[in-house]
């Protein structure tokens, strides 16, 4: 994975309203990434749009390479959500989409 942005829409107005940047916990190089990919979204977005900076792969906890202190921490200084998910055991996932478009 090299990362993920998803996009998510009001479709009637076929508008984003929330977007839900997702990276590899287990690979750092892939954390370094988000600043870029933020910035990118925040280009091409709506100011108003809610932005959560997701973790994947959290059932992982002995390969994190990216400590959640620390991708918390860039959440809070750049204003958007965070929370780690786990896809496999389907930890957060269905959270992160309801939190990021309501």
């Amino acid at each position: 994975m090299n990362g993920v942005i998803v996009l998510l829409m009001d479709l009637p107005e076929a508008q984003t309203v929330g977007a839900l940047l997702v990276y590899d916990v287990t690979r750092h190089v892939r954390f370094e990434n988000v600043e870029r990919w933020l910035k990118e979204l925040r280009d091409h977005t709506d100011a108003n749009n809610v932005i959560m900076l997701v973790g994947n792969k959290a059932d992982l906890r002995h390969l994190h390479a990216v400590a959640t202190e620390d991708a918390k921490g860039f959440a809070e200084r750049e204003r958007t959500f965070f929370m780690e998910t786990s896809s496999l055991e389907s930890m957060n996932v269905e959270y992160a989409f309801l939190i990021s478009c309501c």
